[in-house]
């Protein structure tokens, strides 16, 4: 009893000391951008509360508009996320589900999509998408070369395989159609499957750089991540804390990334299959 109780509190200890550690870089992060003269020595984590100001805040929105970035940021990310989400989950449906020629050679397509580097594929796509498309510094542009995310198709497909067969034979011989099928019997039943895909294609789009900027060449156009790099490269110098003021950037681009993380973690652990098949 003794040796079990130990082994939690080392296992409960082991855990804390593990999270402190991943959590501390967010901490100073934040502890930076509010400092009014930068210590950089670890002292630094815990500064004088007279050390501590906003101004840091201002002088980033002064230079590059915070709130526009943001909202750059939320309609790339958002586009992405519905275009993953949508034709995700109808591939990842007619792979699991439905019966049809080629259905293997299609899956075996998706998982070999996954070792070619985007990199490999991003000139071809700039010059498609800003030469033939016209849609250079547009929302479309940024959006269309994530809007099918092959991983989502795959993940969406493992788990309809894990539905019982037969809550969707009893459902035809009720007359439902396959769309009803998907909406009605599937979908409910795979809701972690949805916000695992939302919470991994997030992070994607709210955090890429290369694209966006090289297919926005209008500052208004731009997301966040792409307005701090030319921040940090150009005018940074130009504060009277460039490093409180870059600190200030990176809480707010990090900020909503940890919010839904915070927010949906539990339902990473939901299972709802058992509740769709009685005896």
């Amino acid at each position: 009893m003794k040796r079990a109780l130990g082994s939690k509190i080392a296992m409960y200890v082991a855990l804390s000391i593990g999270a402190l550690a991943f959590l501390f870089p967010f901490f100073y992060m934040i502890v930076g951008s509010l400092q009014t003269n930068v210590d950089p020595t670890p002292a630094g984590a815990f500064p004088n509360p007279a050390n501590l100001t906003l101004d840091n805040y201002a002088a980033i929105n002064g230079r590059i508009d915070l709130l526009q970035g943001l909202a750059n940021s939320g309609i790339f990310t958002g586009g992405v996320i519905l275009g993953t989400i949508v034709f995700g989950v109808l591939a990842g449906y007619a792979l699991a589900v439905l019966q049809w020629r080629g259905r293997g050679a299609t899956f075996a397509l998706a998982l070999l999509v996954q070792v070619v580097p985007f990199q490999l594929l991003m000139i071809p796509l700039y010059v498609m998408i800003a030469r033939d498309y016209d849609l250079a510094d547009s929302y479309l542009g940024m959006i269309l070369p994530f809007f099918i995310n092959s991983t989502a198709v795959i993940i969406f497909r493992q788990y309809f395989l894990q539905l019982p067969k037969e809550l969707f034979d009893a459902a035809r011989i009720d007359g439902a159609g396959e769309f009803r099928l998907l909406w009605n019997v599937a979908l409910p039943l795979v809701r972690p499957a949805l916000l695992t895909v939302v919470l991994l294609t997030f992070i994607g789009p709210w955090n890429e750089f290369l694209w966006p900027f090289l297919i926005t060449k209008d500052a208004a156009m731009q997301p966040l991540a792409v307005s701090l790099a030319n921040f940090i490269s150009n005018i940074a110098a130009s504060t009277a804390n460039p490093f409180g003021a870059m600190m200030a950037g990176a809480v707010v681009l990090a900020a909503p990334a940890v919010a839904l993380f915070l927010v949906f973690q539990r339902y990473f652990t939901s299972n709802d299959l058992g509740s769709g098949v009685k005896g």
